[in-house]
């Protein structure tokens, strides 16, 4: 399975992005994808992860619930990330990952197996 991630860029502080990964390959089904974030000197940190089957629940990180969005679909294996009032502090680098089974531990970047290439964000203030 690859991951393809897109949609990043440049943004003024305020503004919006759409972000995209999309399954390619041998997709099994998956019950969990997620997004990670890494800014420059700074660990990779949990952004949002969705929940399949359970009517695709979602999960935000404190920081970006209320402005971040995440939908999918899991028959088509894709995910989108719409990034509302977006800060300077959002700018990293955003990467989509993806694991078999669904994780309590949903927020940890070690449990999911399968990571797209990430894509730039870069908010300006």
């Amino acid at each position: 399975v690859q991951l393809q991630a897109s949609g990043g860029g440049l943004v003024q502080a305020g503004g919006s992005l759409r972000l995209s990964c999309a399954a390619s390959g041998r997709a099994l089904s998956m019950d969990a994808m997620g997004w990670f974030r890494q800014a420059p000197g700074k660990e990779r940190e949990f952004v949002s992860a969705i929940r399949w089957p359970m009517g695709s629940r979602t999960y935000y990180a404190d920081s970006v619930k209320g402005r971040f969005t995440m939908s999918g679909d899991n028959a088509k294996k894709m995910v989108t990330l719409q990034m509302n009032s977006l800060k300077p502090e959002d700018t990293a680098v955003y990467y989509c990952a993806a694991r078999r089974y669904w994780t309590v531990a949903y927020y940890t970047d070690k449990m999911y197996d399968t990571w797209g290439q990430g894509t730039l964000v870069t908010v300006s203030s």
